[in-house]
């Protein structure tokens, strides 16, 4: 920190252990194991942190490449060994000197550290290996904190088609996610005199009976 400002790598650093509990929160509320949702080694592949500074930040150690050109090296370098072309193989710096619409001399001198990337190159190269923006170049803390927000978000989508299953088998909760309180207020208000709105109210109340739930 300098100044009284915080830089970009503390405030990815103060981000992550919140991203972590939110991701454990929801793991455990689905039943779904830690080493699942925690595997380095496929967050060192989503994230393009290596595995070693993946495991020290989820151990809340400070760690990280400090250095904008050796991140790039690094994280180029996974994109090459883990998104391979569908025969299996790695893509040549031809295939993507092309592919980012550059020239093969341009590729060499980057894949070799010859020469410092521009945000140009590197969003020709992240479009090409079709990874998201800032692949390249986040700080590591920030690279893993958005790995594990993407997996927060599949453990949410999971969260709701598991309660959107259960409202299915239950009436109410199907009356409530269909309509919600504000919906059903709504219509009963529509209503022309007290004697229909008693009738909603009469036939929630029936509806409520039945389907009580047993006291927790």
């Amino acid at each position: 920190m300098s100044d009284g400002f915080q830089s970009p790598g503390d405030v990815a650093s103060a981000v992550l252990p919140s991203v972590v509990a939110r991701v454990t929160a929801l793991a455990d509320r689905l039943g779904v194991p830690h080493a699942e949702v925690f595997d380095t080694g496929r967050l060192s592949v989503a994230s393009g942190v290596p595995e070693p500074v993946v495991k020290a930040l989820l151990s809340g150690r400070p760690a990280g490449e400090p250095d904008v050109q050796a991140r790039f090296l690094q994280r180029l370098d996974m994109l090459r060994r883990t998104r391979l072309k569908p025969n299996g193989r790695k893509y040549t710096q031809q295939e993507i000197a092309d592919g980012a619409g550059m020239s093969r001399q341009q590729a060499g001198a980057l894949i070799n550290g010859d020469r410092r990337p521009t945000m140009e190159h590197c969003d020709a190269i992240q479009r090409f290996f079709r990874v998201h923006a800032g692949f390249l170049t986040a700080e590591d803390p920030e690279a893993l904190a958005g790995a594990l927000q993407r997996a927060e978000q599949d453990l949410l989508q999971r969260l709701a088609e598991r309660e959107a299953a259960a409202a299915a088998d239950d009436p109410l909760e199907r009356l409530l996610q269909d309509h919600g309180v504000r919906g059903i207020a709504w219509r009963a208000a529509q209503l022309p005199t007290d004697q229909h709105r008693d009738k909603v109210a009469e036939w929630l109340d029936m509806l409520l009976e039945s389907v009580k739930r047993p006291e927790s």
